[in-house]
């Protein structure tokens, strides 16, 4: 099972073994690091979400006379613990997904829990990222962004994700096959307005790459009665700011409280604090509302 005289776990609860997360190439094989292939090469046994696709893989890295386990989003919970067991029997145990790094909208995240529990070391090999690949090119904000996945396909719980997409202020990155893309990009429209920026990218480092920007609404126009190929990356720019309350706001706000008899230095701290103003718009508010005469605080 492994190789390099690796043992059982001794006496202090020492795992001989490890598990590497792999990253592997998103469309390019020429993307797949030395690092990687190296790792890969060295493994006692490499678990894998679909063989066919790592073994071409290993191919093409030149990696042969491979034990391969299967491990997909059915039976993960399973196989981590065979991952596991292992690992503690001394196995390197390498972990790949179909493509980018195991764990993101991929199996993987299971395995790595079950491992940190029975303090079996876990490293990665960093690869390949369709989320931050299809961001930086999107052309829109990315110091700060969130990462969606893949919503849920339908009910209460797609619903709850769509109206906070809609109010997140960071551009949010979300995944879509091509046979969902067309009723996402509605329903984002219908969440967050047609005007919303966004970047449809598919088939990312492959040949037929493609980037596209414009609006919500424009996606939409553009994928209605289309046949969308290749799995699809959205990135959907965040919520424009609140518009800023009005003169005619605060002093509302600020007579409505001093109607109530609340001192005006109170009132100002918290009319500020309620509509998001500066306290001296709101202290100017004050002023125009005192009576002529009156003094501060009065």
């Amino acid at each position: 099972m492994a190789s390099g005289g690796r043992g059982s776990p001794g006496s202090q609860g020492v795992v001989s073994g490890r598990l590497v997360l792999v990253g592997t190439p998103i469309g390019n094989l020429g993307d797949l690091s030395p690092r990687a292939a190296a790792v890969l090469a060295g493994a006692d046994v490499i678990a894998c979400e679909d063989t066919r696709v790592t073994r071409k893989l290993l191919t093409h890295a030149g990696v042969g006379g491979k034990r391969l386990l299967s491990l997909h989003a059915r039976n993960e919970a399973v196989m981590a613990a065979r991952v596991v067991e292992l690992a503690g029997a001394g196995a390197t145990v390498a972990l790949v997904s179909d493509a980018g790094l195991p764990g993101i909208s991929d199996p993987g995240e299971r395995v790595v829990r079950a491992a940190v529990d029975a303090r079996v070391p876990v490293e990665v090999i960093p690869g390949p990222s369709a989320a931050l690949a299809a961001l930086v090119l999107s052309g829109l904000p990315a110091g700060r962004f969130c990462f969606e996945g893949f919503l849920p396909r339908k009910g209460r719980e797609r619903a709850a994700r769509l109206a906070a997409i809609a109010s997140e202020s960071r551009t949010v990155v979300l995944f879509e096959s091509p046979h969902r893309v067309v009723a996402t990009v509605d329903d984002l429209v219908a969440a967050c307005g047609g005007e919303r920026p966004v970047a449809l990218v598919r088939e990312l480092t492959k040949i037929h790459e493609e980037v596209w920007r414009g609006t919500l609404a424009e996606a939409g126009s553009r994928l209605a009665g289309t046949s969308p190929r290749g799995e699809h990356v959205l990135v959907v720019a965040g919520a424009p700011p609140p518009a800023g309350a009005s003169t005619e706001d605060v002093e509302a706000a600020m007579a409505e409280r001093m109607d109530a008899g609340m001192d005006s230095r109170a009132a100002v701290a918290e009319v500020a604090a309620a509509l998001g103003v500066p306290r001296r718009d709101a202290y100017a508010a004050a002023v125009r509302l005192r009576p002529q005469g009156a003094t501060e605080g009065t």
